[in-house]
Parts: structure tokens; sequence; C-alpha cells
């Protein structure tokens, strides 16, 4: 399947902004199952410096800094890609999930190094015994890695409630714990922290996610989100992408951007600045999909 992105983000800040410095990392991942065909970052403000690198985690970063008298700033993506769903997943021929958390105790093989970090703690993902207790009643004794991880998601799907408005960017994972609801992120958050707290790796996912309109209602631009799921690795396959939200292992209509430990090293755009007092960000993302090839 072929796509085309617009990601558009809008600050407006009730006082002015002399000077801001900032990240975005909004540039679509290459992936074993989807090629980036094209992408532009439009600034404005346009900014006076201006930088890309990869991070650590293999995303593409800008860096960019504006330093004149603004009270808007608006940032704009367009992207094209293409991605495929891949060879499917053999779930209930995936190693035991016992089996798979013994090659993460030290020391471990060169082979898993890369995996081993995503077990460990991080600052917005915390094991416990209770997420672990939660966990074990989708991963019985030698239950295949990868059939729990499925049942784990559609657990999930059903015992807490989407709600956009219960939680923010902030809200710590206890409190969507307790009150059973929560959106995609923390989601993400909670299916990695049940893994986790189980010796598992699972990383986090973003993206965006092909929405479709009720039928016989128009598509609406704009009204496609931004999103997130987990990924939890399995021996001889490799990582393998589970969506909570949705109950559904994402295929070709999910387009991934960023991978990370939590939501934190996955930001679409985070910064800091001088002045602007309040300000309110709007976001809109228009997933268009294209027909033929590129």
């Amino acid at each position: 399947m072929n796509y085309q992105i617009t990601h558009r983000t809008l600050y407006d800040y009730a006082a002015p902004v002399t000077v801001s410095h900032h990240v975005a990392r909004l540039e679509p991942r290459g992936t074993g199952t989807q090629v980036r065909q094209d992408y532009a970052l439009e600034i404005f403000p346009m900014p006076a410096l201006r930088k890309a690198r990869t991070d650590y985690f293999g995303n593409e970063l800008c860096f960019f800094s504006i330093q004149e008298v603004h009270r808007r700033l608006e940032i704009t993506t367009t992207s094209r890609v293409s991605v495929s769903a891949g060879q499917p997943v053999m779930l209930e021929s995936s190693p035991a999930w016992e089996d798979v958390k013994r090659l993460f105790r030290d020391p471990v093989s060169p082979e898993v190094v890369e995996p081993y970090e995503f077990i460990f703690d991080s600052p917005q993902v915390r094991a416990s015994f209770e997420l672990a207790d939660y966990a074990r009643e989708s991963f019985a004794e030698d239950a295949p890695l990868l059939a729990g991880a499925r049942e784990l998601t559609r657990r999930i799907c059903k015992d807490f409630k989407f709600d956009p408005k219960a939680t923010t960017v902030a809200t710590p994972l206890e409190e969507v714990w307790e009150k059973r609801r929560g959106v995609c992120q923390d989601f993400a958050h909670l299916g990695i922290a049940c893994l986790r707290s189980l010796g598992l790796p699972a990383r986090y996912v973003s993206g965006y996610l092909r929405t479709r309109p009720p039928e016989g209602r128009p598509r609406l631009v704009g009204a496609d989100a931004s999103h997130a799921w987990f990924a939890v690795f399995c021996p001889g396959i490799g990582w393998v992408d589970f969506d909570p939200t949705n109950d559904v292992q994402p295929a070709e209509e999910h387009i991934t951007v960023a991978y990370g430990r939590d939501f934190g090293d996955v930001s679409p755009v985070a910064g800091i600045l001088t002045g602007g007092g309040d300000h309110e960000v709007k976001v809109s993302v228009d997933v268009n999909p294209l027909s033929g090839n590129f």
C-alpha cells in the first residue's frame, strides 16, 4: 500500500517567544516492510539553524532553532511511503516465553545485546509485580512467546477503554492502570510494562494509522491520527508488532515513524523556549492512500 502523509503541528503562544530550540522526530523509518520514498519538512518562521542526524535508536531527527520573535510556530511534514504486509508470523510456532526470558539473563550473548536494553525500566515505563501477575494470564507455562503477546494485546483492548479525555502525555502509567482507560500511548506503555515485568524485551513504536470513515460518509482530510503500539523481540524472527488499542497486528495500514524505550524517546516535537506563556497546540494528520506505484 502506498501513502502520502501530511502532518501539521501548530503552536499558538499567548505571549511573544524570543528564542526557541526544538527537535522533530517526524520522518518515517525504512524497515523490512516499509520504504520511505520522499520526505519534506517545512518550518515557519524559518529557523536560523537547522541540522539533521540519526539518534541512538536509528530514528531520523531534525534539530532547529528559531531566533526571531514569534507568537506562532508551524511545522508541516509531507511523506510518501510504501508499506507491505510482509510474511505472516506463525505465533504458535514461536519459542516458549520462558526460553526467551532465559536468553536475557546476564551474561547475554552478542546476538541479543541490542534487544537486551529493552528489558529494563525506562522513564515512563516501570515493571511491577502487579503487572507481571496481569501478564501471566496470557503467558501460561511453556506458552509460545508471540501467542502470549497476541493474547495480551486482546486483553488490554478488552479491559481498558479508549478515552482521549482521560489522560495526557504526562499521565503516569500507574494512573492508567487504576482508571482502566487512556489512549494509544497509554496502552502501548501498558503492554511494554507487562512484558518487561516478565523479563521480556519490548519497545515503543510511534507512527500513523490509516483510519476509515463510517460507511457512506466522506473521508475527512486531517482526521487520521498519530498512533502508537508496541513490539516484542522474538529470537529467530526479530521484532514483532502488536497494536493493543485496536486488537490487531500492524500490517499495511500502520506506518512506522520511530522506535524507542517509551514515548519520551520518540516524541514527534519537543523543545525549550524563552517567553510564550500559555500556548495551544493543534495537530492534524492526513494519511492519504495512493493508487499505483511511486
